[in-house]
């Protein structure tokens, strides 16, 4: 009986990859709104430790709480399963380039969300110098 005590703790502890993933898609979402984790927790009505337990996939995510959170972050709670299949199909040569947790990257995000407060055109200008350096490199 014992084994089974201790297998059923050890997966309980194990956070399950949908979890992983629609915690990924709340820490991408406040960190391009620019969001801190206690001001997503006041304006969902819990503590911050809460909001970073769901960002780590550690606590599962109840469907209100996540409608909440999708309300604070002005997006479709579909937008946090959106890439979920594309997460468990194989990955080609050119995704294998970027870091698997990119969208847990801080200065990935701080990128992005400058790259956006640029004037659009611009930004153009820039996506295209990047995209000839990273065809010459």
């Amino acid at each position: 009986m014992n084994g089974a005590v201790s297998r059923l703790t050890k997966e309980s502890t194990m956070a399950h990859p949908v979890d992983v993933h629609v915690g990924k898609r709340v820490r991408h979402r406040r960190w391009l709104v620019g969001m801190t984790q206690q001001q997503l927790a006041e304006k969902v009505g819990i503590k911050f430790q809460q909001i970073q337990k769901y960002e780590t996939g550690a606590n599962r995510v109840s469907a209100s709480r996540l409608w909440d959170i999708a309300d604070a972050l002005d997006v479709p709670v579909a937008f946090f399963f959106e890439g979920i299949e594309e997460s468990h199909e194989n990955q080609t040569p050119m995704a294998e380039a970027v870091p698997a947790d990119l969208l847990g990257d801080k200065e990935a995000l701080d990128l992005i969300r400058s790259y956006y407060s640029i004037p659009e055109n611009q930004r153009r200008r820039l996506f295209e110098l990047a995209r000839v350096l990273s065809d010459v490199a």
